[in-house]
């Protein structure tokens, strides 16, 4: 019998180190299915809600700006610093970092992430977290303005009128959204990205963005274990 394990992968559309970390365990998850013990075990990926500045404003602002002033104390030598630190790491993964354009809170995001992963399942969820960051962090657009996530709806092949309905009424599963970040942090997630492992025998929890190969040394273990 083939053992199933959740990987529970706790994020926010606007952290970089999460769109890393995402590349690479989606590369160390696709060199496990090529492997002896996928025939034993499989991964399923369900993703959770962290907000990295949950008082940041709805209304856009300048990304550049507000890294400044939030991250890097207006510091232009630190901010190259992080640019070219990025720009390096994301190449290694083939995302092509860009760091202009705007940037918001992520609270819609979210809901109309975990709104669709709950009515159409964790493919779908997949699909529109990859386009989200891609647009972000690639194509430079508003993290989580109405025409972002209709993008991110369609390219996850959601119907057009059936995803506007749910990007429009911002109520729709707000109440849940808001429940699961408050269950996250009182789970003690403090930092991003989380990424947790379901094992037969025990839990793996990886903190911050690792090597592909580390995430794959612990979906074989999950499957030596589940022997």
């Amino acid at each position: 019998m083939t053992y199933e394990s959740q990987v529970s992968f706790t994020l926010d559309t606007i952290c970089p180190w999460t769109y890393l970390a995402k590349k690479r365990l989606d590369e160390a998850l696709r060199r496990f299915g090529q492997s002896e013990d996928a025939k034993s075990t499989t991964f399923v990926v369900k993703y959770f809600p962290y907000q990295l500045s949950p008082d940041a404003p709805k209304e856009d602002m300048n990304k550049r700006e507000w890294y400044g002033k939030t991250r890097y104390g207006d510091s232009e030598e630190k901010m190259k610093m992080y640019t070219t630190l990025m720009t390096a790491y994301g190449d290694s993964a083939g995302i092509k970092f860009k760091f202009g354009g705007t940037i918001s809170n992520t609270l819609e995001a979210h809901r109309v992430i975990q709104y669709f992963q709950e009515k159409k399942g964790l493919e779908t969820a997949d699909k529109i977290i990859n386009s989200l960051y891609y647009q972000f962090f690639e194509d430079e657009k508003s993290p989580a303005s109405d025409e972002t996530l209709l993008k991110a709806t369609a390219d996850a092949g959601i119907p057009g009128d059936e995803a506007r309905a749910v990007i429009e009424d911002k109520s729709e599963g707000l109440m849940d959204v808001k429940a699961l970040i408050r269950e996250q942090a009182s789970n003690g997630i403090d930092s991003i990205p989380n990424v947790l492992f379901e094992g037969k025998k025990r839990d793996f929890t990886l903190v911050g963005a690792k090597d592909v190969e580390e995430y794959e040394k612990v979906l074989h273990q999950i499957a030596k274990e589940s022997n």
